[in-house]
């Protein structure tokens, strides 16, 4: 099996899932190993492996522990609920959802209620200043409905959990100026990521 949950400075990953329903043309799934571990599961754990899996870490010494693996966390609502839950607990003070924000779409529902009280950041890729450039990085299966999705996604993500950041990729297409722009009148804070290579 490979890593559920895995070390990154001051930080413990969650490796959920390989799934996803972005392509992003950037996305670390291109390289057999991830930042170091091998992050393509065989399967998707269960609750009790995740928690298990935590528990050989010792979550208590990290700064934050954090849903982002090699896919999409929140296509697994009811395993990041579950585990946040027991994070919060065991007394975690920051958990951190890295996502695409297209959970709502997949799910055909609103998650973000459920996130309350469990999550405390999180960071959506907003990847884009336009539904086209979006597409054109993030090759997303909603095609270019899939920005409308991420923006509602974070209206939505602001009343439910205290800290909500977005991210964009320095990439050719991207106008990382504008995307500053969207990120304002958005009300969230930006952080720009440069690209080093999978």
């Amino acid at each position: 099996m490979a890593e559920i949950a895995y070390e990154l400075g001051n930080s413990l990953y969650i490796n959920l899932t390989n799934r996803c329903t972005n392509a992003c043309v950037f996305c670390i799934r291109k390289t057999e190993k991830g930042v170091g571990y091998d992050l393509w599961l065989d399967r998707e754990p269960d609750t009790g492996e995740i928690i298990a899996a935590l528990k050989e870490k010792d979550p208590l010494k990290y700064e934050e522990v954090v849903f982002c693996g090699y896919g999409e966390p929140l296509l697994r609502i009811k395993e990041v609920v579950e585990v946040a839950r027991w994070l919060k607990e065991i007394g975690v003070k920051k958990v951190r959802i890295n996502t695409n924000g297209l959970a709502n779409r997949y799910h055909g529902r609103n998650i973000l209620p459920e996130l309350k009280g469990l999550v405390d950041v999180i960071s959506i890729s907003l990847n884009a200043q336009d539904a086209e450039a979006y597409q054109k990085v993030s090759r997303s299966r909603y095609g270019q409905e899939a920005y409308a999705e991420v923006l509602k996604f974070i209206e939505e993500s602001k009343k439910y959990i205290p800290e909500v950041v977005v991210t964009v990729v320095r990439w050719e297409g991207v106008d990382v100026e504008e995307t500053k722009k969207v990120a304002e009148r958005l009300g969230v804070k930006l952080r720009v990521r440069e690209f080093y290579g999978n």
